[in-house]
């Protein structure tokens, strides 16, 4: 997956992110986070869906975004928190664009990651904000292989939790052990995880 890419810096797995916020002269703004709408339903996660609108709070912010990046994809803490899969509440909306685009300026608190293009689209869905407008989200599978493949970064607790809620949801091994396979670094510690909890 990583022909093509850039050399990954030390210590970092080849199809890891690398955060806008740790690039030179990017801006992370802190404010209080958009209200959430948790999604408990799964669903394939190879086949695109629509999950249910933006709570009125939080549709400014994310249409500002999707105006301003039509690849914008609500990723990693942001999108666990829509879909509860975590308790934590992100201080700014974690937001993916294809490697090597660079993200706007926005009034929105948004934390940018770059994922790997290849990858992008695996696991990808759809959030309507209103009429004209979407922004896209990772599925509740392709959000707990982005929990574990970067919990160097996040933390591995965040990726445990949020599997063990999938999984009281209905959340399917399968499904999710065939997604992964497109992510090699996550693939054996998703598989792990699931032989104790299982």
């Amino acid at each position: 997956m990583g022909d093509g890419d850039p050399p990954a810096e030390p210590g970092r797995p080849s199809d890891a992110p690398r955060p806008f916020s740790l690039l030179r002269g990017a801006r992370t703004h802190q404010r209080a986070p958009p209200a959430r709408a948790p999604d408990r339903g799964s669903h394939r996660p190879d086949r695109p869906r629509h999950v249910p609108k933006a709570t009125a709070a939080g549709d400014d912010d994310l249409i500002e975004i999707a105006a301003k990046a039509t690849r914008a994809t609500i990723c990693l803490r942001s999108a666990l928190a829509r879909h509860d899969l975590t308790d934590d509440i992100p201080s700014s909306i974690d937001i993916a664009l294809p490697r090597h685009t660079w993200p706007p300026a926005t009034r929105a608190p948004v934390t940018w990651h770059q994922f790997n293009p290849r990858a992008f689209d695996i696991g990808r869905a759809t959030l309507r904000l209103d009429d004209d407008r979407e922004i896209g989200i990772y599925s509740l599978e392709r959000c707990i292989i982005d929990a574990y493949r970067l919990r160097h970064l996040e933390g591995a607790e965040m990726a445990n939790q949020a599997l063990r809620r999938w999984l009281r949801q209905g959340g399917q091994p399968s499904i999710l052990l065939r997604l992964a396979e497109d992510f090699p670094t996550a693939q054996p510690a998703i598989r792990r995880a699931l032989e104790i909890l299982l």
